[in-house]
């Protein structure tokens, strides 16, 4: 048993309890086991006992086909150890699946919903002993950039999971602008304590933290799984490189937060290591950073647009209809207009291989600006790439005042999305494979 000072609080582990059962009731066993809690406790059950009663034993000769069954995507690999993404939202290794402790040919899956499992308990203790206490399931995790496993809470009830402390000053009255205590997770650290890992003690008590309680089951430990948007280091490894390829998708409608530049001007470096034909650099992106030279293209573009569409016999409300289509450009608070230049192609002064050498570089630059888009969304950009500047490139060079031999490649709409975007639908890629 650890015990803090007067004014801290103790933690010990609880003994007694038997081996754990699909179908057991836990709440059951634990007031069997622990009949002294009292408010204001907090319980630090291992999420093993959770699975085992909620019958999350499966057989499985095959551990890796469960890890493959439980992973939503995998976030990076090395020889046989994954760390994935798992159903319940958790980034771990080998999506939580569990071969120790559970009969040969089967292992244990965390619990379905973690948080409703801690709130279970919770009622089920208020039922048998009357007491309102705290509940937090835990699980064992590596962490990035540090040596050695801790626990951490993957559920819990009743209990304030986040202390968020911006906002407010330090001892010497510095400004706290991004500390955000995750108080579930030194609970479930402070259990591990006295708990052990192979002791066979699943639960312990915490008692003397009162303030840790929430009003009522509180918002559980899914409130501390970092979003997408916010989790910057969601792309690290090969696997990550592909998930960025595939996770990228066409935005178009953003937020009115200012896009950093520097994170353009990084995406435009990833974007120029492209492979280009005979050691060339057929890349050139042209930033519009002001609202003004936006404006100004945008508007000369839509001139040009409309003088064509009625030269072809548009109707007004079919022109209309039409330049509606290219809000997204002029609603996004950042335009980049990728520019092609074949300095470095040869001239054969045959007109097949001349076409062919074009065609190259049209490739080269289509490889850049894929590139430039993945980046971007490696940077939590939001990006529309639009063909409409290749229909009218005198128009924008003379607007951008460009050299006469870049050609535009369209542009692209920069931004903070305004919503996240739509599931992609599958596609077998063995539909787009021909072998000989």
């Amino acid at each position: 048993m650890s015990d803090a000072s007067a004014d801290g609080y103790r933690v010990w582990a609880v003994p007694g309890l038997p081996e754990v059962a699909p179908g057991d009731d836990l709440a059951k066993l634990i007031a069997a086991a622990a009949p002294g809690l009292v408010d204001g406790d907090v319980l630090l059950v291992t999420s093993k006992i959770v699975s085992k009663a909620e019958g999350r034993v499966v057989e499985a000769a095959d551990r890796e086909a469960a890890i493959d069954a439980e992973t939503v995507r995998v976030v990076a690999r090395r020889g046989p150890l994954r760390i994935v993404e798992n159903r319940q939202g958790l980034v771990m290794a080998a999506a939580g699946v569990d071969a120790s402790n559970t009969p040969s040919g089967t292992v244990l899956l965390l619990p379905e919903d973690p948080d409703a499992s801690a709130r279970a308990i919770r009622d089920g203790l208020r039922d048998a002993l009357g007491v309102e206490v705290g509940v937090v399931v835990t699980d064992t995790f590596g962490r990035p950039w540090r040596a050695g496993l801790t626990d951490v809470a993957i559920g819990a009830a009743g209990v304030n999971v986040l202390d968020d402390l911006r906002g407010g000053a330090d001892a010497h009255g510095n400004p706290l602008s991004a500390t955000v205590v995750a108080t579930a997770d030194e609970l479930a650290a402070a259990g591990d304590l006295v708990k052990g890992k192979a002791a066979g003690l699943p639960v312990a008590v915490l008692r003397g933290l009162p303030h840790v309680l929430a009003e009522g089951d509180g918002e559980g430990a899914r409130a501390m799984v970092r979003g997408a948007r916010d989790d910057m280091f969601r792309l690290g490894t090969s696997e990550a490189v592909r998930l960025a390829v595939t996770q990228r998708r066409t935005i178009r409608a953003f937020t009115d937060e200012p896009v950093d530049p520097g994170a353009v001007r990084r995406a435009v470096a990833a974007a120029v290591t492209a492979p280009a034909p005979h050691h060339t650099t057929p890349w050139r992106f042209v930033l519009l950073e002001s609202a003004g030279a936006r404006t100004r293209l945008l508007d000369a573009m839509r001139d040009a647009w409309i003088a064509d569409l009625r030269r072809d016999g548009k109707s007004e409300e079919s022109i209309a209809k039409r330049i509606r289509r290219g809000d997204v450009l002029r609603n996004a608070p950042y335009l980049v207009v990728p520019c092609l230049v074949m300095d470095g192609s040869h001239t054969y002064g045959d007109a097949r291989r001349d076409a062919a050498e074009r065609e190259m570089f049209v490739v080269a630059t289509g490889a850049g600006v894929q590139n430039f888009l993945v980046a971007l969304a490696g940077e939590r950009l939001g990006s529309a790439w639009v063909s409409s500047t290749m229909f009218c490139r005198d128009v924008v060079r003379e607007v951008l005042a460009l050299p006469e031999d870049w050609d535009p490649m369209g542009a692209v709409a920069v931004g903070h999305p305004a919503e996240e975007p739509r599931a992609r639908g599958e596609r077998d890629a063995g539909v787009f494979i021909e072998v000989r």
